[in-house]
Formats: C-alpha cells, sequence, structure tokens
C-alpha cells in the first residue's frame, strides 16, 4: 500500500500557503479601504501637527502600543519632533513629559483602551492637542479627541477574527501616510533625513561626498603626457589602484589609463617598448566632481562598467582618483 505522508505533506503545504495568500489579501485590502476616509479628518490631523509649538507624544499600549511606538520614530526620523509614552507609565509619572504646547496622538483599535481614557482628561486640561487613531469613530476616545483618524477594518486576518492582524497593518499605514504627508508638507528633503540617520548605511549613502573618501597628493596615480607607457605601468604598480591619470603639471587632464588597457594592448601588440601613452590612453575618461555624493559615484561606476574615476574641480583639473575599493571601504558600495 503507497505511503500517503508525502501527499499529506503536500496537502498541509499548499494549505499553508493559503492561508498566508488569505491574511496578505484581507490586509491589502484593509490599507486600501482606508483612502476612502482621507477626509478633513486626516486634513485637520495635518493641520494641527504642523502647528504644533511642542513635541508630538505618541502613545498605545499592547499591539498599539508597538504601533504607537512605530509611528513616533517615523515623525522623529522625518522632521516632526515625536517621543512615544506608555499610557499605563504616563499614569505614574511620565505624564510630566506632557505639555500643553504638544500633541497627543492616541492609538487604540476599540477607543476603549482604559489606560488612555485613564490620562485623556489631565492631557486635555493641560491644553495639548487630541488626535485619535480608532477604528470605532463612536467610541470614548473618539468622541474626546479634537480630530479622530478611522483606521477601522472589516475583519482581522486571524482566523478567530480575534488577533490584531489587519487592524494593526491598517493603524500601521496610516501612521505611514500621516508621517510622509507631513514630511513634505515640511520640505523635509534628503540632507535633512541623512542628518537623522548618521550612524546607518542611509546616512553615509546620503553624507558621504567623493572628498571624503578620494585619494590626493602623492597617493594619485598620474603621468605627464609624452610619458613612455612602460612609465605609467611603473606608476600603475606603485599607487596599486590599477590605474593612472594623464596630466599636466597644472592638473590639467588628457586621459587616463587603466590595467584593461594595458592587458587589451598587449594582445594585440607584444612589443611596447617605444609606445607612448598619449597613443594608447583613453580620452575624455569617466569623472566627477569633489563634492558629489560618494553614492553617485558608486551609481557611475555601476553604469559604465569600470572601477576607476577621476575626480576634476570645475576647471577640469585633477584633484583627486577614486577606486571601487575606497567605496567599499566607506560602507557606500
Amino acid at each position: 500500500m503507497p505511503d500517503a505522508a508525502p501527499a499529506r505533506a503536500i496537502d498541509q503545504h499548499a494549505s499553508w500557503r493559503q492561508r498566508a495568500a488569505d491574511v496578505l489579501q484581507i490586509e491589502s485590502q484593509a490599507v486600501a479601504a482606508l483612502i476612502d476616509h482621507l477626509d478633513d479628518h486626516f486634513v485637520a490631523a495635518c493641520e494641527t501637527i504642523l502647528a504644533c509649538r511642542g513635541r508630538v507624544i505618541v502613545s498605545g499600549i499592547g499591539k498599539s502600543g508597538h504601533i504607537a511606538r512605530k509611528l513616533a520614530a517615523t515623525l522623529a526620523s522625518t522632521g516632526t519632533p515625536s517621543f512615544f509614552v506608555h499610557p499605563a507609565e504616563a499614569s505614574h509619572g511620565d505624564l510630566g513629559m506632557v505639555t500643553g504646547a504638544d500633541v497627543f496622538i492616541a492609538m487604540s483599535n476599540s477607543g476603549t483602551t482604559a489606560e488612555l481614557l485613564a490620562i485623556v482628561p489631565l492631557i486635555k486640561r493641560m491644553g495639548a492637542r487630541l488626535v485619535a487613531m480608532t477604528g470605532q469613530p463612536d467610541s470614548p476616545l473618539a468622541q474626546l479627541a479634537d480630530v479622530h483618524l478611522y483606521t477601522g477594518v472589516a475583519r482581522e486576518a486571524c482566523p478567530l477574527n480575534l488577533a490584531p492582524t489587519a487592524s494593526t497593518t491598517a493603524a500601521l499605514a496610516m501612521g505611514d501616510a500621516l508621517a510622509v504627508t507631513l514630511l513634505e508638507a515640511r520640505g523635509f528633503g534628503a540632507d535633512d533625513f541623512a542628518q537623522s540617520h548618521p550612524g546607518g548605511a542611509l546616512g553615509r549613502r546620503l553624507l558621504v561626498r567623493v572628498s571624503d573618501v578620494m585619494r590626493t597628493g602623492d597617493a594619485m596615480p598620474r603621468v605627464a603626457p609624452g610619458a613612455r607607457l612602460r612609465e605609467a605601468i611603473l606608476e600603475i604598480t606603485r599607487k596599486r589602484i590599477a590605474m593612472t591619470a594623464i596630466c599636466d603639471d597644472d592638473g590639467t587632464v588628457h586621459g587616463i589609463f587603466t590595467d584593461g588597457d594595458l592587458r587589451r594592448l598587449l594582445e594585440r601588440d607584444g612589443d611596447l617598448r617605444h609606445v607612448l601613452i598619449d597613443d594608447v590612453m583613453t580620452r575624455s575618461p569617466a569623472s566627477i566632481g569633489p563634492d558629489a555624493l560618494a553614492a553617485e559615484a558608486v551609481r557611475l561606476m555601476e553604469e559604465r562598467r569600470i572601477n576607476q574615476l577621476l575626480v576634476l574641480d570645475g576647471q577640469g583639473r585633477l584633484v583627486g582618483t577614486l577606486h571601487i575599493q575606497d567605496l567599499l571601504a566607506a560602507k557606500v558600495a
């Protein structure tokens, strides 16, 4: 009798994939449905936060608390000073972090979270503006808020319709919509973003410039026009970045010669003793300015399929050389 185990495993795997597909479908529909609720309340929330003279405090408990922490972090990194306060801790002293100049965002799917409702009267008494994000417009929290943002869903992705799944995804998406809208309204740009992310890969890509990583002075391989090929090869060997620039004493660049050029030259001409660099160099080589972002140098190298770049100033004079390894060492590439 054939073993039925493989067939059962196949059926189980298919069931898992179907469940995952159902979850993604339910959650994507929940997010899409929020578009119809981007009404005057959303505009009012944006205006309230933009007019804020203090900070934006975001609060929630349980799964909503996790989403609230993420929203606070997203706002803070995109130009809206913000932090998270746990509502239970707020009742035991942390409410002192809130001032009348602040905006308080309370997140609760039910709108009946006791810990939030306990501190709302005090927040209102301070004069802070209250923005509530709930799935129940008639809930106590929604009714107490100065502005209410609806984040309700038709059902949770959990088959029991109990575990917060679609509702937390919807709240997360609405928070992102709010943060990004505020980012644009503030004119928050790439340089501003980099200032908030100096320690990570994003910061490096946005802050590091070519002048920070290029080789200068004696580290730049260079030979004069009219030099023999042998001299260029020795310069390439000494400086160890597989190329040399050909330039005048004042830095005016005439061309570049790379180890790839040398290999191709050897394939077609074995006697190189009397060859001049002017006859074999690449004229009008790829170059970049010292003030350009290092990430732009990476893009240019990838686009041209090269590993080296000459760095030229505004008058076309050589001020540095750059190798892909320099960018890798700076963790930009």
